[in-house]
């Protein structure tokens, strides 16, 4: 389990590295070499017996190579969208779960017939594909490096520790945490996901263990995705109608509905409730996943929102990696999962509400501005 979950931290632990890349050389070419070191990763996979190396090949190639693919293509739609942008990346991130929903089934047919080697082999010509997509790119605004101050630098008149220094700004942009709207944005959505993940990695044991269903226990991946997807398309439109960072109210609606859910779970008299919990759990997923890379871009627009959404998915990594094994200690040590939900049902609630003071923080600033 822990190479699949190595891949997964890799997306978030490598995302302010990507946004290094993406600012000084572009979206297509970090997307493209990505994509690349994506296919080797699940290419190699293919051809290794040994757990030991298949850490390597898909934990850290395939889930550092995902992560320099993937953020460009949240990067890149800023550079086309404005007005749209929330429909833009709606329609991008619901396009994924079509796909999410059937590729289980997929992938379990396949594996069955073919075996898990050339299973790896399939899922690599899908990353194969994805370098040419990502040759599509072509970015429109200028990138985000300071030229005056690199102009300003000169470094043979400085010492040692100023050359380092200067050359570790140089590449770290930390500006967007000068921005305190940001800081307390990016705090309230690294809360929030710590029991994120929770229902989505044990609803099918609870339910194996609660109600001993095991035969119609895929329909929950199915709700989820499904629900997912159709959360992701309309949360982009009503994202373009709410005008500035008042967009952040769909986030703070979704992180406390969902830590509701959560609670809500072990309540359930029977398989159907958890049914209904699961459609509005997809929901929930979809309103927060689309709507983030818009705000970024209102919070520290378009020019530094590579650096924003890069640092705010490193931050997110740590929580969203530790809630799944404190839920699994809590399980251990109650005998149930009643426990870890009702823990993953905390931090959203809480993250919710820290949200929810980014666009009174922001009135106040315009206001002291003016």
């Amino acid at each position: 389990a822990w190479v699949g979950s190595l891949a997964m931290g890799m997306i978030f632990f490598c995302s302010p590295i990507v946004s290094i890349f993406t600012d000084r050389i572009g979206c297509r070419p970090t997307a493209a070499s990505g994509a690349a070191i994506a296919f080797i990763g699940l290419l190699s996979s293919s051809f290794t017996k040994s757990l030991e190396v298949r850490y390597f090949t898909y934990g850290i190639l395939f889930g550092c190579g995902s992560s320099f693919a993937f953020q460009p293509s949240l990067v890149i739609l800023g550079h086309y969208f404005k007005r749209r942008l929330g429909l833009a990346n709606g329609i991008v991130a619901g396009g994924s779960c079509l796909i999410s929903v059937p590729l289980p089934f997929f992938l379990k047919m396949v594996g069955k017939a073919i075996g898990l080697a050339h299973t790896f082999q399939v899922l690599s010509a899908l990353m194969l594909i994805q370098i040419f997509l990502s040759l599509t790119y072509r970015p429109i605004l200028p990138p985000s490096c300071d030229s005056q101050h690199d102009g300003q630098d000169k470094l043979g008149s400085r010492s040692m520790r100023q050359q380092c220094w200067s050359q570790t700004r140089k590449y770290f942009n930390l500006r967007v945490f000068r921005r305190k709207t940001y800081r307390i944005w990016a705090f309230g959505i690294a809360t929030a996901v710590l029991g994120y993940l929770v229902p989505y990695m044990n609803l099918v044991k609870y339910v194996e263990k609660r109600f001993q269903e095991t035969k119609k226990d895929w329909i929950l991946l199915v709700c989820l995705g499904a629900m997912s997807g159709l959360g992701r398309l309309v949360s982009g439109r009503i994202g373009d109608c709410i005008p500035g960072l008042k967009k952040i109210y769909l986030q703070v609606a979704s992180f406390v509905l969902l830590g509701i859910l959560c609670m809500m779970i072990p309540q359930c008299q029977g398989f159907e409730g958890v049914i209904v919990i699961c459609l509005f759990l997809g929901l929930c997923d979809g309103f927060f996943t689309t709507i983030m890379a818009p705000i970024a871009f209102e919070l520290v627009g378009p020019m530094q929102a590579s650096q924003a959404i890069g640092y705010l998915m490193g931050l997110m990594a740590v929580p969203m990696t530790a809630g799944t094994p404190i839920a699994g200690y809590l399980n251990d040590y109650f005998g149930n999962y009643d426990a870890a939900f009702y823990f993953a049902g905390v931090p959203p609630i809480i993250g919710g509400l820290v949200l929810s003071v980014v666009p009174l923080v922001h009135q106040r600033m315009l206001k002291k501005q003016r």
